[in-house]
């Protein structure tokens, strides 16, 4: 099916539970669940279409850093293996791309330049 569509709806039902069970929306946040029984298309389409989940009234956390796509992406292009200790990039493109899709909340390994790199991007955004 539509792996967007599908994810969507079901996190947007799981958080109207929640707020039908008196929950208060600003405490519910979302994650999409990059790599938890997907497949590298499936993740790369959510994460273009990471727009229609920020579109919702709740926060959305993504959790991207050193993931496995990124290693899979690369051997699709014929590259090398990717460790897991050399995926900063991805893990930084990653992020610059969710923030331009407005996602504010990222689980990362390596704080010092995602931090560095969501700065930059904020002030591009918000420059004269």
């Amino acid at each position: 099916g539509d792996v967007v569509a599908d994810v969507r709806a079901d996190l947007l039902g799981r958080a109207q539970s929640l707020v039908d069970r008196g929950l208060n929306p600003a405490l519910i946040c979302l994650d999409v669940g990059i790599g938890f029984g997907k497949t590298l298309d499936h993740n790369l389409s959510l994460l273009k279409h990471l727009d229609s989940f920020t579109a919702l009234p709740f926060a959305q956390l993504l959790g991207v850093s050193r993931k496995s796509y990124i290693d899979k992406a690369m051997q699709r292009l014929g590259g090398p293996n990717t460790p897991v200790d050399q995926r900063l990039p991805g893990s930084l493109a990653t992020a610059v791309l969710a923030y331009g899709k407005g996602c504010r909340l990222f689980r990362v390994h390596d704080v010092a330049q995602t931090r560095q790199a969501l700065e930059i991007t904020h002030q591009i955004a918000n420059a004269t």
